[in-house]
């Protein structure tokens, strides 16, 4: 007899006819893609991967739920639809490697995947440059998928060639945290112009494909260590940093998108923080949910009744136009529903499920469609404009939506029972919320040589030399970095591997096993062979704490970390019969278990090498030819040439702990200058008496004769000041015709005597030198793309434009110094000065973003002005010998400097004179003082928003001013008892003049300031200082929220050159912004903001000269005409700013009053 079918057999030969007819009847028998649509032959990737889930998960659902025989096999033939899919696109890829070769070096749109293909042969359908291509999001979906399908038990991937392949995938799109793409929507900016943008679904897509492929065999359980994917764990670190800090943001021109519940949900699961999750999907509820399904974003034009389908653009003032007509999607209903699923919310499930089928369309035979989007009819678009919600909607576009449909059948099949969520999760990433335990970071400190392990002993810490842990092998980080360059070559298909990048902590953090020997690497920060920094033990100290405080937070992997610190030579003094105190005491912190906040166990390597994280290179083993696959393929040894693998796994390591130069390197000439005597710093370099200078016969400056001079010279900073006249006078390649050394150059001195510097810890000086010798940062282009990835724009040079120049996008390392160089206008201090300020800004955006809040533009030249201010007022120096002291302190003081100028902290600076007589500069906390962190915007009490007040009859400028002045206080941004208290003094004479200098150096603006000035140019023309104009039509086409919106006005205020004025016009904005709270008719004119602040400041000096101020105390800055007085003057009080700026607001805006008043709501 035969056995009946059960009801639940019933119900998925139900799915399985459902996905027959709207999915799998358009497969391609050939290349098994699915066409977008039956009238729309092209394949799109990410289309592809979304709608074949259905078919995954119904496979997996017969197999779990098989009645017959016939539901095992029906399973299998599923599984095979599934297979052939995802295959075919690997083939359209693989046919484009060359694309991926490319885009690895260039980043560039043009070298991109193609985002669609030929559904019949898989080939492309649109040229490079015709469609928006770079989508991230895409690649990383399919690849997130291979990944769970493997782990599911399909093979898709057949050959060492694939997996190849799909390891330089990886590499693709490891960097989205930095690379402008076209996102989910193809569009990239949403005035669809081609303008490519960092979009948080690709940068969340991307976190959890590397994630899932990390360490995954796609061979399955059948698979070698050959076929194993290896992922940096420091790549998907900045991509979960990045995601977090655009979050709820989309993009720089998207406030909000729907599309990132794909990133916040399943299936990414990308964010770990749950209170971001749960913030952004309100945000996606709040403004993009309609009765249909989830708008795509704000202003969304696609398929409203006014789009213009002849034309690919939106122009930007129409963008308006769209605003409540924009189409709401049931698609993001699905991702609702699976949420709800995941997260066992079955209260969510049922309201989405029911609001879903109540838009789905039926079919005969109880087909249920998911159409693709719902508009508003053309003749109902007035209404809905002025009352959104309330119109019926009629649907439109593709029926079946498959993307759409696919997830539908997936929810349902997960909310009927047959699968559990954690099969279509074999990964399970949904656990990406739940708190991991505390990590312990365990620390090996080895000594370089014996001679230092004995000076070590001394002091009580016992630790091993680098040959006493053999067989355990110690290299640098940027050696791992070249044997990583080797991952992924294939030569048959001209792939060289992973483009070489410098390697964070958590890659140096491993032991690795290659070719059964175990190496371990030291952190890149003790590794930095051009610029200066490790020079600075203080500065190597403070890194370290960095560095184990992030792997406290950041470490995910089996096993714990481990840090392979070394005591090197350059880390004694005394002639290197002692420790470096600084570096002493955090020997002895870390010998107790917490250091920097982080939980340590310090021990030998060996002692720690069972609980260590340990990871085996196999794609460094050898073939049977006894070589490497990738040893023929040649690009890669042109990297660093100093060191193949060959040497490596060979090298002596008796001789030196680093196949290193050293951080001091000198040249191979010696020219035997005389012994220097440490003389005191100067303020700057005196420059030499030009008369007294040696001349030749044509009355030229005799450089030979110099150099004579030069060897006779006991002062180490006339040897710089000579060299120095015959660098300007011959350049860095004239050769001083040594006898000895024929060949030796101005080159060659200079390093001689940049080594004689850094011996000496003489730090004006090896800046000096690094300017003349043109030395770089090695990792400058890092820092530069990590303020970039934080949505952080940057300007080098001094103001005003075009001097100061903007960057907005990574650049290449060449070009990037180039900028800097020609930024700075051949002034080495500032050449040498911005780019480690660049690096110390990045360090701080990695660990206290915070800091940066409500800052989109970082001025790094006015940033350093500020620093040299605040040396000089400390110091009692002029603004030049300010500058010259920033030159001379540490590295590491430069960083806490440039800390405490962010955070608002009070310092000191003292100068102590060490026993050489030179004058030495340190930077120190001070105590319980500062500015709070609302202070710090130089504006009391400015972290609360505005809240409505009550209602005044306007009729003049007297009761307009008490209005205004009753909306500041009613909006906590001041209390009426601060701006009444009678004659309030700041004793801290120069205090707020410094503040406001500080606040606009950095271009810091009080909390929701960008949206209040995007409520006011509602009210008006526009906003104008001096000849610049922001236009009232920008809100035409921004919304409050976007960064663009927030760099435009940045832009806007960045006209202003000096720092304090720009701050004072930042307070008259604010205070003009009460307006928005006032039911004022709109006014046809442009507001003039200075004429306000001038306003102001003629008010303020009529009272103080009422009140007996002289000419002296009145005194006013010869650039803008302000007072300084008023510069100075506290924002509350009877004589602060905002009791000025009321009254002026108040009398010129006193013209645009009606004639019967108006009421403040």
């Amino acid at each position: 007899m035969m056995r009946g079918r059960s009801n639940s057999g019933v119900r998925l030969d139900y799915y399985a006819r459902l996905v027959s007819n709207t999915i799998l009847c358009h497969q391609n028998s050939v290349t098994g893609l699915l066409p977008a649509a039956a009238d729309q032959q092209n394949a799109w990737v990410r289309d592809n991967v979304y709608s074949i889930l259905a078919v995954w998960g119904l496979g997996m659902a017969y197999r779990k739920n098989a009645d017959r025989d016939e539901d095992k096999a029906k399973a299998y033939e599923l599984e095979q639809s599934v297979v052939k899919l995802m295959r075919g696109l690997l083939h359209c890829m693989m046919k484009q490697m060359i694309k991926v070769e490319h885009f690895k070096k260039s980043l560039s749109t043009k070298d991109a995947l193609h985002a669609k293909y030929d559904n019949a042969t898989g080939d492309t359908v649109v040229d490079d440059d015709k469609w928006g291509h770079l989508q991230i999001d895409a690649t990383s979906l399919y690849l997130l998928y291979l990944a769970q399908m493997t782990a599911s038990g399909l093979h898709i991937i057949f050959t060492l060639d694939e997996v190849n392949f799909i390891q330089n995938l990886v590499f693709y799109i490891e960097v989205a945290y930095k690379v402008a793409d076209y996102g989910m929507w193809e569009r990239g900016d949403k005035t669809n112009r081609g303008i490519p943008e960092l979009n948080a679904s690709s940068v969340g897509m991307a976190k959890a494909a590397l994630e899932a492929l990390d360490e995954l065999n796609l061979f399955g359980a059948n698979g070698g260590p050959k076929s194993v994917i290896h992922v940096m764990a420091d790549e998907v670190q900045l991509c979960q940093f990045i995601l977090q800090s655009m979050l709820p943001r989309a993009s720089p021109s998207k406030e909000i998108d729907a599309g990132l519940l794909s990133v916040i949900s399943f299936p990414a699961f990308a964010v770990e923080d749950i209170e971001l999750v749960e913030l952004t999907k309100q945000e996606i509820i709040t403004k993009l949910q309609g009765r249909y399904g989830c708008c795509r974003f704000l202003r969304d034009g696609y398929k409203t009744p006014i789009e213009d389908p002849t034309r690919l653009h939106y122009e930007n003032a129409e963008l308006r136009q769209f605003e409540n007509l924009e189409c709401e999607w049931p698609l993001f209903w699905t991702y609702m529903i699976l949420d709800g699923l995941f997260n066992k919310n079955l209260q969510q499930v049922e309201e989405y499920r029911e609001a879903l089928h109540s838009v789905l369309v039926l079919r005969p035979g109880g087909i249920h469609l998911v159409p693709e989007l719902y508009a508003v009819p053309a003749e109902k678009m007035a209404e809905e404009s002025q009352n959104p919600h309330t119109v019926s909607r009629v649907y439109m576009g593709k029926l079946p939506h498959m993307w759409g449909q696919s997830l539908y059948i997936l929810g349902n099949l997960v909310s009927e029972g047959f699968l559990a969520a954690g099969e279509i999760d074999p990964l399970n990433r949904r656990f990406s919320t739940i708190p991991r335990p505390d990590v312990v970071v365990q620390v090996a400190i080895i000594a370089e040589t014996e001679k230092i392990k004995k000076v070590l002993g001394k002091h009580g810490i016992d630790v091993e030399t680098v040959t006493e842990i053999m067989p355990i092998r110690v290299q640098p980080a940027r050696v791992l970095s070249q044997i990583y360059a080797r991952l992924g070559c294939n030569k048959r298909m001209a792939l060289s591997g992973r483009p070489y990048r410098h390697m964070g902590i958590l890659g140096t953090s491993k032991l690795y096993l290659v070719r059964d020997e175990i190496f371990a690497f030291t952190p890149q920060f003790v590794d930095q062979q051009q610029f200066y920094l490790a020079l600075d033990n203080r500065m190597i100290v403070d890194m370290l704490r960095t560095e184990l405080s992030f792997l406290c937070r950041c470490w995910r992997k089996t096993g714990r970390p481990i840090v392979t610190f070394p005591i090197l030579q350059s880390m004694l003094i005394d002639d290197g019969t002692s420790l470096d105190p600084y570096v002493l005491s955090t020997l002895r912190k870390l010998q107790d278990g917490y250091f920097g906040g982080a939980r340590v166990h310090a021990a030998n390597v060996s002692t720690l090498l069972v609980t260590s994280c340990c990871t085996r290179l196999s794609f460094m083993d050898l073939g049977p030819d006894g070589k490497t696959v990738e040893d023929s393929f040649d690009s890669f040894y042109q990297l660093h040439s100093a060191t193949n693998l060959h040497d490596l796994i060979d090298l002596d390591l008796d001789v030196s702990l680093y196949l290193r130069n050293s951080l001091l390197t000198e040249s191979g000439y010696k020219l035997n200058i005389a012994t220097p005597s440490s003389t005191p710093d100067a303020p700057e370099l005196s420059a030499m008496n030009t008369k007294d200078l040696p001349t030749d016969k044509s009355g030229e400056v005799d450089c030979k004769a110099l150099m004579e001079l030069l060897k006779k010279c006991s002062s180490l900073q006339e040897q710089v000041e000579i060299i120095h006249l015959i660098y300007v006078t011959k350049g860095i390649d004239w050769n001083i015709e040594h006898d000895e050394y024929p060949e030796m150059t101005v080159y060659d001195v200079l390093m001689e005597l940049y080594t004689k510097a850094g011996n000496e810890q003489n730090w004006g000086l090896i800046r000096y030198i690094s300017g003349m010798l043109h030395k770089k940062v090695e990792e400058l282009d890092e820092a530069c793309t990590t303020l970039l990835s934080n949505q952080k724009h940057l300007t080098v040079g001094l103001p005003p434009e075009p001097r100061e120049r903007t960057i907005t996008a990574p650049l290449p390392y060449d070009e990037l110094t180039k900028l800097i160089e020609e930024a700075s206008d051949n002034d080495h201090s500032l050449f040498i000065l911005t780019q480690e300020v660049m690096v110390y800004l990045a360090m701080y955006a990695r660990t206290e973003p915070n800091l940066f809040a409500e800052m989109f533009r970082l001025r790094i030249g006015l940033i350093i002005q500020v620093m040299a201010t605040e040396m000089a007022n400390c110091l009692k120096y002029s603004d030049k010998a300010g500058t010259q002291s920033l030159m001379s302190v540490k590295p590491s003081d430069l960083k806490t400097l440039l800390h405490h100028i962010l955070s608002g902290k009070e310092f000191s600076v003292e100068e102590n004179i060490d026993q050489s007589t030179r004058t030495m500069i340190s930077i120190h906390d001070v105590d319980h003082t500062g500015a709070t962190k609302s202070e710090r915007a130089g504006i009391s009490k400015l972290k609360v928003e505005m809240m409505q007040t009550g209602t005044f009859k306007l009729n003049d400028s007297d009761e307009l001013h008490e209005a205004l002045r009753q909306s500041l206080i009613s909006s906590e941004l001041i209390s009426s008892e601060e701006l009444d208290v009678g004659d309030f003094v700041d004793v801290r004479h120069g205090q707020w003049l410094r503040r406001r200098r500080i606040d606009g150096a950095l271009n810091r603006v009080p909390i929701g300031f960008y949206q209040r000035v995007w409520k006011m140019l509602q009210k008006c023309k526009g906003l104008s200082i001096e000849n610049y104009v922001l236009h009232s039509s920008t809100t035409e086409e921004m919304t409050p929220g976007e960064i663009k919106f927030a760099v435009q006005v940045e832009t806007f205020l960045n006209c202003v050159p000096q720092p304090e004025y720009r701050q004072l016009l930042v307070e008259t904005i604010l205070v003009l912004t009460m307006l928005v709270d006032i039911d004022l008719q709109y006014i046809s004119r442009t507001i003039h903001i200075e004429r306000i602040a001038q306003m102001a400041n003629s008010i303020f000096m009529a009272e103080q000269t009422a009140l007996g101020a002289d000419d002296e105390m009145l005194e006013k800055d010869p650039a803008t005409g302000i007072c300084s007085l008023l510069y100075d003057s506290a924002p509350s009080g009877r004589f602060g700013t905002m009791t000025y700026l009321l009254k002026a607001t108040a009398i010129y805006i006193e013209d645009f009053l009606p004639a019967d008043g108006c009421q403040v709501q």
